[in-house]
C-alpha cells in the first residue's frame, strides 16, 4: 500500500538537485585548481578549452559518486560511511585522470594538457567541498527536522517548571523504573530542579548502572542513590520507605509492551498492579506528600492485559484517595513516547539501518505520540499540583504508524517503497487499531494550564 501523498517524482528531483550541487562543487574545485596552478593567468588553449575539459571532469566524478552509492540517500544523511563513499569516488576519478595523463596524455583528446598537480588539487578541494556540503546540509536538516517532533505534525508542548521547582527543591524524591526512557529523564529533570536526594529504584542492573553513571557525571552535587530493587518486594519497599521517607514518589516502573504482557499476563498484572499497590501503600504509611503514577492511553477502554493492568493501577490510587489518605495520589496518561526503548521508533530505525523491510502491523493503525520531554514535563506539572486525579495531555490528532514509518525512512535519506520496502504483518495480540485519549468536555475537565486536562472517572 502506498498512500495518496506518496510522490516518488519529488524524491527523484531531490536526487537530481544533489547531483547538480555535487557537479558545481567539482567544477569550482577544478577551476580553482587550474587557476592556482597557472597563477590565475589564461592557460594554453584558453579558458574555453579548460571549461570543455571541466565538463568531462565533472561527469566522471558524478559517475564515480553514483557508482560508490553516494546518491542512494538524501544529502541530509551524514555518517562515516558517507565520508568513505565520497572520498572513494573522488579518489577513483583522480586515479583515472592520472593514469590517462601518464599513459596517453590527455592532449590527444582535448586541446589542453592537464597537469598532475591540477588533478591532485581537484581531488583534495573537491573532496573537501563534497563532505563540507553534506555536513552543512545535515546541520541545517537537524534544525529543520528536530529529533522526532517534525513527525508529530504539531508543535511540541512546553511548560513552565517554576511550580515544580518550588515543590521539589530541597526534598528527597524516589523514582521507580529509574533506568527506563521516562524514568531516566525524570531523574535528570528532578535533579536539575534542585532535589536534595534522588532514590533510583530499578530492577535491571545494566539500566541502573547507566543512569547512575550519567547522573554522577552530569549532577555531581546531587545525592543520587542507585537501588536495585523489585517494586513487588514488600519487605524491601517497606525498609526503603521507612529509612528514606521520600517527599515525592514518581512511579514509572511498569511492563509496557502489549504483546509481551499478553503472553505473560500473571507477571504483567503482578508488576503493574500489585507493584503499584505495594509502593503506594508504603508511601501512604510513611508520609509521602505526593505520589504520581505513569499511566497510558491504553488504560482508556482497555482490551489488552497491559491496558487493563494500568487501569487497575489507577483505581488503586483513586481508592486510596477516596479513603482520605494523607498522601495525595494522581496519575498521568501518556500516549506513545517517541523513541522510548522497545517502542516502534527504535524498531523502525533498526530495520532501516539493516536495509529493510520496515514492518507495520496495519496500514490504518493510529497512535498518539509525545516526546520524552513532553512526558516528563507533564509528570512534573502533575507532581506540583494538588488535584487527586488522572491528568491527560492534549496531544493533537493521532498519527498513522505507516506515515511515521515513511517519515523515518525519509529522515534516514532513503525513499519509502523504492529504497526501503514496507510490509504489513497484521495486528498483534492485545492491540487496538486506534487508541483513545479523549479530552472533550464530556470526558475531561480543563485545568488552568493549557493542554492539561483532568479525566472524569466513569468507573
Amino acid at each position: 500500500m502506498k498512500p495518496s501523498n506518496w510522490n516518488p517524482k519529488a524524491l527523484d528531483l531531490s536526487r537530481l538537485g544533489q547531483v547538480a550541487c555535487d557537479g558545481c562543487i567539482v567544477l569550482i574545485a577544478y577551476f580553482f585548481s587550474f587557476s592556482l596552478r597557472f597563477d590565475f593567468a589564461e592557460p594554453r588553449g584558453g579558458w574555453r578549452a579548460v571549461a570543455a575539459f571541466g565538463i568531462v571532469v565533472c561527469l566522471v566524478n558524478i559517475a564515480f559518486l553514483s557508482l560508490w552509492g553516494c546518491y542512494a540517500r538524501e544529502a541530509r544523511h551524514f555518517s562515516r560511511s558517507v565520508c568513505k563513499q565520497c572520498i572513494g569516488a573522488a579518489f577513483s576519478a583522480a586515479v583515472v585522470f592520472l593514469l590517462t595523463r601518464f599513459f596517453l596524455g590527455n592532449e590527444r583528446f582535448f586541446p589542453i594538457r592537464l597537469p598532475y598537480s591540477v588533478t591532485i588539487m581537484t581531488f583534495l578541494f573537491g573532496t573537501a567541498g563534497l563532505l563540507g556540503g553534506r555536513y552543512a546540509f545535515r546541520l541545517r536538516a537537524d534544525k529543520v527536522f528536530a529529533p522526532g517532533i517534525d513527525l508529530l505534525e504539531r508543535p511540541e508542548t512546553s511548560f513552565d517548571n517554576a511550580a515544580a521547582r518550588a515543590f521539589i527543591a530541597g526534598h528527597t524524591v524516589l523514582v521507580t523504573g529509574a533506568g527506563g526512557t521516562i524514568g531516566s529523564e525524570i531523574v535528570r529533570q528532578v535533579a536539575a530542579l534542585g532535589a536534595k536526594r534522588v532514590l533510583l529504584v530499578e530492577r535491571c542492573e545494566n539500566a541502573l548502572y547507566n543512569i547512575d553513571r550519567a547522573m554522577k557525571k552530569a549532577f555531581p552535587g546531587v545525592d543520587c542513590v542507585p537501588l536495585m530493587l523489585d517494586i513487588c518486594d514488600k519487605e524491601a519497599m517497606e525498609k526503603l520507605f521507612s529509612a528514606e521517607k521520600p517527599y515525592l514518589v514518581l512511579h514509572a516502573a511498569a511492563y509496557k509492551h502489549v504483546p509481551m504482557v499478553e503472553l505473560n499476563p500473571a507477571e504483567g498484572w503482578r508488576n503493574n498492579v500489585e507493584g503499584t499497590r505495594t509502593v503506594a501503600t508504603c508511601a501512604e504509611r510513611h508520609g509521602t506528600r505526593r505520589f504520581v503514577l505513569i499511566s497510558t492511553d491504553k488504560a482508556v477502554n482497555p482490551v489488552s492485559v497491559m491496558g487493563k493492568s494500568k487501569r487497575e493501577a489507577e483505581k488503586v490510587l483513586m481508592a486510596l484517595n477516596a479513603a482520605k489518605s494523607s498522601t495525595s495520589f494522581c496519575a498521568v496518561r501518556f500516549g506513545n513516547v517517541f523513541g522510548s526503548s522497545g517502542s516502534v521508533v527504535p524498531l523502525f530505525r533498526e530495520q532501516i539501518a539493516a536495509g529493510g523491510p520496515v514492518t507495520v502491523t496495519d496500514p490504518a493503525m493510529k497512535r498518539y505520540f509525545m516526546t520524552v520531554q513532553e512526558a516528563v514535563s507533564l509528570v512534573l506539572q502533575a507532581a506540583s499540583r494538588t488535584e487527586r486525579a488522572i491528568y491527560t495531555l492534549e496531544m493533537g490528532a493521532p498519527i498513522l504508524v505507516l506515515k511515521l514509518a515513511e517519515g523515518l525512512i525519509r529522515r534516514a535519506g532513503y525513499r519509502p517503497y523504492k529504497d526501503i520496502p514496507i510490509v504489513f504483518t497484521g495486528m498483534r495480540p492485545g492491540e487496538k487499531l486506534f487508541e483513545e485519549l479523549d479530552v472533550s468536555e464530556k470526558s475531561a475537565y480543563r485545568t488552568d494550564m493549557a493542554k492539561i486536562y483532568i479525566t472524569k472517572m466513569h468507573d
